[in-house]
């Protein structure tokens, strides 16, 4: 599937989903907005994350009360219609990406067909992390896992257990190490890792770049998490792990 298929296949559902609703006629107002990273993961004990280092911003639309965000590098401000939300750019513009993503994972957690759509706050990255290497143990043993995306929490809980190597396009990232573990180029090292691995966690924010089509149809276990992908998931039917609800409990 290329990226193009990708967003189009997106388009077309959540065209349906209004469809179904009874919904395409109706004048819907979307608010969709960068966050500043107090509002999007509080006070949290790290200072590496992506958000709060400047490198990715978190837009958030809002839908019948309902709320959906999406980590992106394109910032963007856009208040109007869904049918403009349909209309949008998708594959040539990466703003109206992580606007259309946004306003998709509103709509289905308004419509009850997604969840862990807001991402969560303070010490709750650090939950999450503890919960996902306990998952990761729980389901598959001791894989060796190949993380895509530079999520330091979940390197810092992942690597204390497993065998572990992290993929990121970020070239302030890639050479170094973290925890004791490499950051490798996205591009340069995939294939190689992802080879290396027994299970994949990828980062549901590479379906705002596009890269999300590099770990469709692979031949091992692929796990996405985070909340950029909550709408999109069962969509898609992607396997999806987040455990933000839980955190904030």
């Amino acid at each position: 599937m290329t990226s193009k298929e990708l967003y189009e296949t997106l388009r077309r559902s959540l065209e349906g989903v209004l469809a179904e609703e009874g919904m395409e006629a109706e004048r819907v107002e979307i608010n969709a907005r960068g966050l500043t990273p107090e509002e999007a993961i509080g006070h949290t004990q790290r200072t590496d994350f992506p958000i709060l280092t400047g490198k990715e911003v978190m837009l958030m639309a809002t839908f019948r009360g309902a709320m959906g965000q999406a980590f992106t590098d394109a910032p963007a401000r856009f208040e109007g219609t869904l049918r403009d939300i349909l209309s949008l750019d998708l594959e040539g513009d990466p703003h109206a990406r992580g606007l259309f993503i946004a306003s998709l994972n509103a709509v289905m957690k308004a419509l009850g067909r997604a969840d862990n759509t807001v991402h969560c706050k303070d010490g709750g990255p650090e939950f999450c992390a503890r919960h996902m290497a306990d998952w990761v143990a729980e389901t598959y043993g001791a894989p060796k896992i190949a993380l895509v995306g530079f999520q330091p929490a979940l390197i810092g809980a992942l690597s204390q257990r497993f065998p572990l190597r992290v993929l990121d396009l970020n070239p302030d990232n890639i050479g170094k190490e973290k925890d004791g573990c490499p950051v490798l180029s996205g591009e340069k090292c995939r294939e190689e890792t992802v080879a290396w691995a027994d299970l994949v966690l990828c980062t549901g924010s590479t379906l705002c770049n596009g890269t999300i089509v590099d770990y469709l149809d692979l031949d091992k276990e692929v796990v996405f998490f985070g909340t950029t992908l909550s709408g999109a998931a069962p969509i898609l039917g992607l396997k999806r792990a987040c455990f933000a609800d839980e955190s904030m409990k």
